[in-house]
């Protein structure tokens, strides 16, 4: 999984609910400025292409792409080589390739840091945006779902409606997108075409 889309999960995850007092109950508007459900969710859309744009803008400055994936070619290849080794019991080979392990953990520390640097950046505005700018303006749900996305067992992350959560006011129906949800699911689905579009992608393919 990408660094970026990692660091939007765990924001999804943290909109929920209240969030070191910022936010109280679930984010979204009674009254939102964006009216029906469908301009919703290609608002959303919107939001969500305008804010990986963002990402991929950080990351291609603070980022030496032609480094970082020089680093990733060789660490790639020297994890292959020594599973390989170590599939065929080649102990000679095993030995030759751990002398390597420290240069190779330097590296992964680069490649770690090289890719914390723009989260760092675009953290703070992202926040501030789905905390400030986004719950005024989109309803408590956006979308309808043809099954249930509560994949995940427990009440922590729930991405659409249930029957019991039913009042009204935030879900009217079962299995309606939650808006932060739905924000997810299309930055998911947008991050990886934005990266290879903007040359910023971590795919050595």
């Amino acid at each position: 999984m990408e660094p970026v889309i990692i660091l939007q999960f765990l924001q999804s995850m943290f909109l929920q609910g209240d969030f070191f007092g910022i936010h109280q109950g679930p984010l979204g508007s009674a009254d939102p400025v964006v009216k029906g459900m469908i301009p919703a969710m290609f608002g959303i859309i919107g939001f969500a292409i305008l804010l990986n744009l963002f990402n991929a803008a950080v990351r291609r400055k603070l980022v030496d792409q032609q480094k970082l994936q020089r680093i990733m070619r060789e660490t790639r290849a020297w994890q292959k080589e020594r599973m390989a080794a170590f599939r065929a019991k080649d102990k000679e080979k095993q030995a030759s390739l751990d002398k390597k392990s420290a240069y190779m953990s330097r590296l992964n520390q680069e490649m770690m840091q090289m890719n914390m640097r723009p989260m760092m950046i675009t953290f703070v505005p992202l926040i501030l945006i789905f905390y400030f700018v986004l719950p005024p303006l989109f309803s408590y749900t956006v979308a309808m779902s043809p099954i249930p996305l509560n994949v995940i067992p427990g009440n922590y992350f729930e991405l659409t409606c249930t029957a019991e959560k039913i009042d009204d006011k935030i879900c009217h129906n079962v299995n309606e997108v939650y808006f932060w949800a739905w924000y997810f699911l299309a930055s998911v689905a947008l991050s990886g075409i934005i990266m290879k579009i903007t040359k910023t992608s971590m795919d050595l393919t």
